[in-house]
C-alpha cells in the first residue's frame, strides 16, 4: 500500500469510520436496524472497520482469527452478507476520497489510480470475508438443523405407562426415521404401555406419511406397547379415506384429550371429577 495513504489511514481512523457510517446508512436494510439497538450496530460496525483498517499492522494469522470472530457475530445477529461486502466497498470509497482531499496526496496521483491500488489491497480481504461468512453460516445452519432434529420428534411421558409424541410440520423420510428411533427408545426408557402419536400439527397426511405412521405403530407393538393415533381432523380423515389408506390396525381418536382418556382406560385407570366440599 502507498506509504502516504497508509499514514493517512493511521491518523484518520475516527473520521473514516464516521464517514463510513453515513455512507452505510444509504444502503443499510431496515431488517438490520430492527434487529438490534443503535449502540450494538455501531459497536459491531466499529470492530469491523477497525479490523480492516488495522490489517496492515497485524500478521495474517491474527487477522484471520479476529475476522472470523467479527463475521461470526454478524451471522449470529442475522445480518446479511451484503452488509459486509458493501461495507468493504464503501470503506474503499471513504478512504480514497478522504485521502485525495487531504494534504497528503501527490500531484501526480489520480483518484482512479489510488482507488485501484487500495481496492487491490482490499480484494483478498473481500474474498476472505465471503469465505468466512459462508463457513460461519453453514456451521450455524448445521447446528440449528441438529437442534431441530432433536426437537422434531419428542416423546413425552404424561402419565405412568402413557407417553405422547406430538408431531408438528411436514414428515419426510429423514424425520420418519427419527420418529421411529425416538419411539422405540422412549417406549423402553419410560416403560410405556400406550403411546399416543398426535398429528394435530401435521398439515398433510398422504400415502407416504400414513405408511410411516403405520410402520411406527407396528414397531411399537413389537416392543410390547400399543399405539394410538390422535388429532385426526375432518379434512385429514377425508384424505385418508379418499386415498384408501388402511388404518384398521391402529386405534384412532380425533383429539389428544380423548386419546389420553382412552389410554387411561387401557391401563385400567380413569379421570374422576372430585367436587370440593363446601
Amino acid at each position: 500500500m502507498n506509504r502516504d495513504l497508509f499514514n493517512y489511514i493511521q491518523n484518520h481512523k475516527s473520521e473514516i469510520f464516521d464517514r463510513w457510517l453515513v455512507l452505510m446508512n444509504d444502503v443499510e436494510t431496515e431488517r438490520i436496524k430492527n434487529i438490534v439497538s443503535e449502540q450494538v450496530y455501531v459497536n459491531v460496525s466499529s470492530d469491523f472497520v477497525n479490523l480492516l483498517l488495522a490489517k496492515a499492522f497485524r500478521d495474517q494469522e491474527n487477522f484471520a482469527e479476529e475476522l472470523e470472530e467479527v463475521v461470526g457475530r454478524v451471522v449470529s445477529l442475522g445480518w446479511p452478507l451484503a452488509y459486509l461486502t458493501q461495507g468493504v466497498r464503501n470503506l474503499g470509497h471513504v478512504v480514497v476520497e478522504g485521502y485525495v482531499n487531504s494534504e497528503h496526496v501527490k500531484a501526480d496521483q489520480t483518484h482512479s489510480e489510488l482507488f485501484y491500488r487500495f481496492d487491490k489491497w482490499l480484494s483478498p480481504i473481500y474474498n476472505k470475508i465471503v469465505e468466512q461468512y459462508s463457513n460461519s453460516w453453514e456451521n450455524t445452519v448445521m447446528l440449528q438443523k441438529v437442534a431441530l432434529q432433536e426437537l422434531s420428534a419428542p416423546l413425552i411421558p404424561v402419565f405412568d405407562k402413557i407417553t405422547v409424541m406430538p408431531l408438528v410440520g411436514t414428515i419426510d423420510t429423514d424425520r420418519a426415521k427419527k420418529i421411529m428411533e425416538n419411539l422405540l427408545q422412549g417406549v423402553v426408557k419410560h416403560r410405556s404401555e400406550v403411546v399416543l402419536i398426535d398429528i394435530t400439527g401435521v398439515p398433510v397426511v398422504d400415502t407416504m406419511v400414513a405408511h410411516h405412521i403405520i410402520q411406527a405403530a407396528e414397531a411399537v407393538r413389537l416392543v410390547g406397547a400399543k399405539c394410538l393415533l390422535v388429532g385426526i381432523r375432518p379434512e385429514i380423515a377425508q384424505t385418508i379415506v379418499n386415498l384408501g389408506i388402511n388404518l384398521n390396525e391402529i386405534i384412532t381418536k380425533n383429539s389428544l384429550k380423548k386419546g389420553v382418556e382412552f389410554a387411561l382406560e387401557m391401563t385400567e385407570r380413569k379421570i374422576v371429577d372430585i367436587e370440593s366440599e363446601e
